[in-house]
């Protein structure tokens, strides 16, 4: 398991200032991605529980609100292992505070019961979609994906939107 790159204070992926790991190794190759440097499964850096440990450090200080997990593919088979640990360790020590993640997978059809999903608050799922970009949606690059709030999800066994 391999991750692309930790920004310790990120603003565009999530709301607030939030800390943002990027891991590494994407199947779908969407046509124009704006992180073609994820794709490869082979690059990047080891993901080990070092980086656990350095991205929960990054993330002891009160003005950063969450943890994004983005990539790449953090939910594809290779990565899901990683993602499902540090998205654990995260809620563990930092309750209070929201992990959002970014998936081509879809909620509701691929990642349904999958133990990551009980330590994320928010997922944006769907692949990118060129030709339905739309600069102005928040936190998504195209219309076809949607923004979940995954608690209320699960609680209600269907999509819910996030709303906020």
């Amino acid at each position: 398991m391999r991750y692309n790159v930790i920004r310790k204070m990120d603003i565009a992926d999530g709301p607030g200032v939030r800390v943002s790991v990027f891991m590494q190794g994407c199947e779908f190759h969407c046509k124009n991605c704006f992180n073609t440097e994820t794709w490869d499964f082979n690059g990047g850096k080891e993901f080990s529980q070092n980086t656990i440990d350095e991205v929960l450090n990054l993330c002891d200080k009160d003005y950063i609100k969450g943890l994004s997990i983005l990539g790449g593919e953090p939910m594809h088979p290779k990565n899901i292992e990683a993602t499902t640990k540090l998205a654990k360790a995260f809620k563990e020590k930092y309750p209070d505070k929201n992990v959002w993640a970014w998936s081509g997978f879809k909620f509701d059809e691929d990642l349904k019961g999958k133990e990551v999903l009980n330590y994320v608050d928010v997922l944006v799922d769907g692949r990118y979609v060129d030709e339905l970009h739309n600069p102005t949606l928040k936190w998504r690059g195209s219309s076809n994906q949607r923004v979940i709030d995954v608690k209320k999800s699960m609680e209600k066994g269907e999509t819910v939107l996030f709303d906020k």
